[in-house]
């Protein structure tokens, strides 16, 4: 696997947790860059992790898809790509239509005391996990795809470290936009990280179609 197509892969899985690290810095009432750190940390530990248990699920049916790895790979990452693509675009849809509803200055106070609740809950370590393991099991289906295409074991292991970094460094950035931006970016994240994937699955597809 090429690095360049290796870290549009970092990218597009990457997409989710900068999409949430958005929300969690929105929610902070300031900036914190420790709470900012153990965020990035803990999402990028769990994006490094997946690929490598995927990966190990994957290598032990290699051998029986062998003969479809193409459509394996296209499969799996056109799925995690639609699916983002999909949840990207329905959150845009709700955001504006929220945004079309809101009225008057009684909203806008629910609004931030909402926000106020949800940081609370966000920042937690529990919390932290669940939202780290949620927006890492795409990377366990990919970690699955490398399998399935022969990625060797020490390409999986840079591959996953690759993955976990740039996460990192996403999700690191991604709180600090959050708390000054807030959600203008968060949906839009998402989708693009759709397409990335999207685009490789379908990348690979076409390179064994015509090219092997």
């Amino acid at each position: 696997m090429a690095a360049f197509e290796l870290l549009l892969i970092a990218a597009g899985l990457s997409a989710d947790a900068f999409a949430v690290s958005l929300g969690n810095g929105l929610t902070m009432p300031r900036f914190s860059a420790r709470q900012a750190f153990a965020i990035a940390i803990a999402f990028g530990v769990f994006q490094a992790i997946m690929p490598a248990i995927g990966y190990s699920l994957g290598y032990m049916i290699a051998d029986k898809i062998e003969a479809i790895d193409h459509i394996a790979a296209l499969v799996l990452l056109g799925f995690i790509g639609g699916r983002m693509i999909f949840g990207g675009v329905k959150t845009l849809i709700r955001e504006r239509t929220q945004e079309d509803q809101e009225q008057g200055r009684a909203r806008g106070q629910e609004r931030e005391r909402e926000r106020e609740r949800s940081s609370v809950k966000a920042l937690t370590v529990p919390g932290l996990i669940v939202q780290a393991i949620a927006t890492s099991i795409d990377a366990l289906i990919v970690g699955v795809s490398f399998a399935a295409i022969g990625l060797s074991r020490s390409g999986m292991i840079g591959a996953a470290l690759t993955i976990g970094v740039f996460t990192f460094a996403l999700s690191f950035i991604g709180v600090a936009i959050g708390k000054k931006f807030g959600n203008l970016l968060g949906s839009k994240a998402e989708i693009a990280g759709g397409v990335i994937l999207l685009g490789i699955g379908i990348k690979i597809f076409m390179e064994h179609v015509f090219f092997a």
